[in-house]
């Protein structure tokens, strides 16, 4: 299994009353979450929290639960089955979300974007619906692998001359989210795990002051709690408009050195079902 160091930090900011982001980060199982929500009279906080829940409450199962666990099918061919089990437990997050704001007339229309990191013996897999977004480092370089799900960023792929066109409002217009309908597509991209990888997952109360650049150099010469906070306060003294929520993880042992094998990608990973 790999060894991994970790650390995590939530910030409500200067603007915000509230703290509508939620995260998850637990190095034994090896998962990492973080969760941005939305919605008036703290639906998204509500909204945020379930997303946690559900999907470190799914994943547990399989590495605390002895025999058959009832497990959601497959998603995508082209990703692990560990893989897959992530991508099952975001749909049944939004099932959950979805069934909960409608169950109340102050949460009707909430949502939350996740994205998330999990491990395998040998590889890990990313996951998310939203822009929340997820950085790679590797090799003193850093990149963008979630995809955002935003008004601006669809119309670039088709579009790339009109995106200057759009207002700056549509940066953060989101064509997805978690819990607003029935179901939701997830973008998921699998990848073989190298010694000294880095992950940086985030909320965009981070991503939006801070340059990828200046992630990268803040990250890659700090152990991860120092780097949380270096983060969460470059986002404050640049206004910290938004909440501010950061988790690090780092790659600091393999197993097995499997480098060599070919990365496997699903840009859509369509809507798990239940096996009967």
């Amino acid at each position: 299994m790999i060894t991994l160091e970790s650390a995590a930090l939530t910030d409500v900011g200067k603007k915000r009353k509230g703290n509508e982001d939620s995260f998850f980060r637990d190095d034994d199982l090896q998962l990492y979450v973080v969760a941005d929500g939305m919605g008036g009279h703290q639906a998204g906080e509500v909204a945020s929290n379930l997303l946690v829940e559900t999907v470190q409450g799914y994943m547990r199962r399989f590495q605390e639960e002895e025999g058959d666990v009832d497990e959601l099918e497959d998603s995508d061919d082209s990703l692990s089955q560990e893989a897959n089990r992530l991508v099952s437990s975001v749909y049944l997050a939004n099932r959950v979300v979805n069934q909960f704001a409608l169950s109340r007339d102050t949460y009707t229309g909430m949502g939350t974007t996740v994205s998330a990191v999990s491990f395998t013996e040998d590889s890990f897999v990313a996951v998310n619906v939203g822009d929340s977004p997820i950085f790679l480092i590797r090799d003193n370089k850093i990149q963008v692998i979630s995809v955002f799900h935003t008004v601006e960023a669809e119309q670039a792929l088709l579009d790339p001359e009109g995106k200057s066109k759009l207002g700056k409002q549509f940066s953060h217009m989101l064509t997805r989210a978690i819990g607003t309908k029935e179901s939701v597509e997830a973008d998921a991209t699998e990848l073989i795990a190298k010694k000294d990888d880095i992950l940086v997952i985030s909320s965009d109360g981070m991503s939006d002051k801070v340059k990828a650049e200046e992630v990268l150099d803040l990250v890659a010469k700090s152990k991860p709690d120092k780097a949380c906070r270096s983060l969460v306060n470059l986002a404050l003294d640049r206004g910290g408009d938004d909440n501010i929520t950061v988790v690090i993880i780092k790659v600091k042992k393999l197993k097995s050195t499997k480098t060599t094998k070919t990365a496997k990608t699903s840009k859509t990973a369509k809507k798990g079902k239940k096996k009967k």
